[in-house]
């Protein structure tokens, strides 16, 4: 309820079927107590009775939740993530028809090969038969895919920094964008854990431990990050751990300022080179 309806009502000047100005009003408004609504609502003109005022109640809360909902999807860290989705099936299909088109495409061309790469030069083959004509017609719908793939990407890199500027710093846009994909959105990531951070993307390896059936995995996806992919194995975890640390900061500092901290980023980058320093210290004291 607004400020000067808090007194008589959130339905105060509004017509009975007015959905649309209900819905604002519920949105937007408040009151410092509970009073008999019901009862205003009827002598206000707004309902002409207690269970009209309800069902009146209810179709506006409805139309606001459903307003809420439609906002919320639209919003540009929900696009980053439909993006980052896209791009991977995008990827995965291309090269799936990548490879069953190299396979069908060698029975019927000596220089035919294989993957996305392969499919791109049948493209520019010229049938000299209908079968030739349909191999080169999926050889081209592996090129539509995998260019959309690189388009996306490109998309990604360029809109990233502009949802988590903090996270696409440290992580890279793509990866920035798997996270918060993983996470469900960027307000989900910055709830969560960096513990939880840190093996996103590993969700069946976490299972397969709590079953009893593995080890806890060190990592996710952040693994595919060169702070944790480029240091030595009994270092991962320590890596991982302060990786994931910084990554869930930076998520929060997104989220709820979308100022870019460079602390933060120095940070990461100190604690990472003294884990560096360690395996150096480790391989200078193994010459000597």
């Amino acid at each position: 309820m607004t400020d000067h309806t808090t007194d008589r009502g959130w339905f105060t000047g509004l017509a009975s079927g007015s959905v649309d100005g209900a819905r604002e009003a519920i949105e937007s408004g408040s009151a410092a107590e509970p009073a008999d609504w019901p009862r205003r609502a009827v002598d206000a003109g707004f309902a002409s009775d207690e269970d009209n005022y309800y069902e009146l109640l209810h179709e506006a809360t409805v139309a606001a939740t459903r307003a809420a909902v439609v906002d919320r999807e639209r919003a540009d860290d929900k696009q980053l993530l439909h993006a980052v989705r896209a791009m991977d099936d995008a990827t995965r299909t291309a090269n799936e028809l990548a490879e069953r088109l190299g396979e069908w495409a060698g029975t019927l061309f000596d220089d035919a090969g294989t993957g996305v790469d392969a499919a791109r030069q049948l493209v520019d083959h010229e049938p000299e038969s209908p079968l030739e004509a349909r191999v080169i017609s999926l050889a081209e719908r592996v090129d539509d895919l995998a260019g959309e793939a690189e388009e996306l990407r490109t998309f990604i890199e360029r809109q990233a920094p502009e949802v988590a500027p903090n996270l696409s710093e440290m992580a890279g846009p793509v990866l920035a964008a798997r996270l918060i994909a993983l996470a469900g959105g960027l307000e989900a990531l910055a709830k969560k854990p960096s513990g939880t951070v840190q093996v996103l993307g590993a969700e069946d390896a976490l299972f397969a431990h709590l079953a009893g059936r593995g080890s806890s995995p060190k990592h996710g996806i952040i693994y595919t990050h060169e702070y944790v992919s480029g240091t030595r194995p009994e270092d991962r975890g320590s890596a991982a751990r302060a990786f994931a640390g910084k990554l869930s900061i930076a998520a929060r500092v997104d989220h709820y300022s979308g100022e870019r901290r460079p602390e933060i980023h120095a940070d990461l980058e100190d604690r990472m080179s003294t884990i560096q320093a360690r395996a150096d210290d480790d391989a200078t004291g193994g010459d000597q």
